[in-house]
């Protein structure tokens, strides 16, 4: 009796075909959003997360200025305004291991933009000014020449390297190792090339930055005796609470801060950093999420809506079976059957879709495309859920027909 009802249910079905297709076109679009919106949010929110950590590993920021109270309050030189708290006595502290036992290397930067010149080509550029050890607090290497050794550092070295977009501007397809550029109107020399590497803390390109030796940029281009950062990589990611408290004792005891609400200074932790942007991240994933389930919950109105007008178009059909020996579950079965079968053929063909659909997004968005198991399973089993639950109402209505009124029924 069963593979007679889905025969008919099916038979139903074929009889109305675009009826059919417009039907499942709710669900379809609906399970293609949720899987592309999933993982759109999820590819978006693995590209962010990379990103952050590809800037290096367990490390901490201290920018001068203070934030207040709240952890979240930008430092005042977030706001333009320009702090000298940082000098080069808090870098010798914080580089003593007797002091802070939990810092590995402790990097201080400035940075600028001036014009950048080689030959008659002339870029306005990032200049930053870094120590011997910034490529290994900063995960960056060299596609070719070498890192500027300490002894540069601290003897003034007018030497330069290259991100990948700023060598390519200048010099095209030359080779930049050993040639001079103009910086300020001062002369460098070209010793490495970095390898492409994106956007760093605070949105800085950093394939279109120039990097001179720390002691150059303070002094001689920028004529400053402070800091704009120190960046501090700790020994692993367990220490990194006990190297803030270090680093908080360190510049507290140096600037001779005794209220902790008048630190002028903030230090940023990279693990909260990365916390706080898979907070957001994953909220902003659920929330589009949501959204695209709003079709889903329109999709299933739709094969409600259709399922009662079939009711009504085949009242005389209904009529007809139940006078021939149908009974009422017989009935029920059909009809739910075939809001089931709408709701099942749309959510494969609407997965179908939604993973060609996350494969395209991921390419526009330059992320890994992923599609998640249990994003499949949500949209294919809440489309079911809304085939039961959409289909139990016209199809007991339909069950509950006395024969003898729908066989009446014009």
């Amino acid at each position: 009796m069963m593979l007679q009802t889905i025969k008919m249910s099916f038979k139903a079905l074929l009889l109305n075909k675009t009826r059919t297709f417009l039907t499942m076109l709710g669900i379809i679009i609906g399970i293609t959003a949720v899987i592309i919106l999933i993982s759109a949010g999820n590819g978006a929110k693995s590209l962010i997360i990379n990103q952050v950590e590809g800037i290096g590993s367990n490390l901490l920021f201290v920018i001068p200025g203070g934030s207040g109270k709240s952890q979240f309050s930008a430092p005042a030189q977030a706001s333009g305004a320009t702090v000298t708290s940082l000098t080069s006595e808090d870098v010798k502290a914080l580089q003593n291991k007797d002091l802070a036992p939990h810092l590995q290397y402790v990097s201080p930067e400035v940075r600028g933009q001036f014009d950048v010149g080689f030959g008659n080509q002339d870029e306005t550029a990032a200049v930053a000014g870094e120590d011997e050890n910034f490529g290994i607090v900063r995960q960056i290497t060299l596609s070719e020449g070498e890192w500027f050794t300490k002894s540069e550092v601290d003897g003034f070295g007018q030497v330069a390297i290259l991100g990948a977009t700023i060598k390519d501007d200048l010099f095209g397809n030359q080779d930049p190792i050993g040639q001079l550029i103009k910086i300020k109107q001062l002369s460098f020399r070209v010793i490495g090339v970095a390898e492409p590497k994106g956007l760093g803390p605070g949105g800085v390109d950093q394939d279109s930055q120039v990097t001179v030796p720390v002691s150059t940029a303070q002094k001689i281009i920028l004529g400053i005796n402070y800091y704009s950062l120190i960046q501090i990589q700790v020994k692993d990611a367990s220490s990194l609470p006990a190297a803030e408290d270090e680093v908080t004792k360190v510049l507290r005891s140096n600037h001779h801060i005794t209220d902790p609400n008048k630190d002028d200074f903030t230090i940023r932790n990279q693990q909260d950093a990365l916390t706080l942007l898979s907070t957001i991240t994953s909220a902003l994933t659920l929330f589009l999420g949501a959204i695209a389930g709003i079709s889903l919950v329109v999709g299933g109105i739709g094969i409600m809506n259709i399922m009662l007008v079939s009711v009504t178009e085949r009242t005389r059909e209904i009529g007809l079976r139940k006078a021939i020996g149908a009974k009422r579950k017989d009935i029920l079965q059909q009809f739910l059957f075939e809001a089931v079968t709408l709701t099942i053929i749309g959510g494969i063909i609407g997965v179908v879709l939604g993973f060609l659909g996350s494969i395209a997004i991921a390419k526009i968005g330059n992320w890994s495309p992923t599609v998640p198991v249990y994003g499949i399973l949500l949209a294919v089993g809440v489309s079911a859920l809304f085939g039961l639950g959409f289909g139990i109402y016209p199809a007991n209505k339909a069950s509950k027909l006395s024969p003898i009124e729908a066989l009446r029924y014009e």
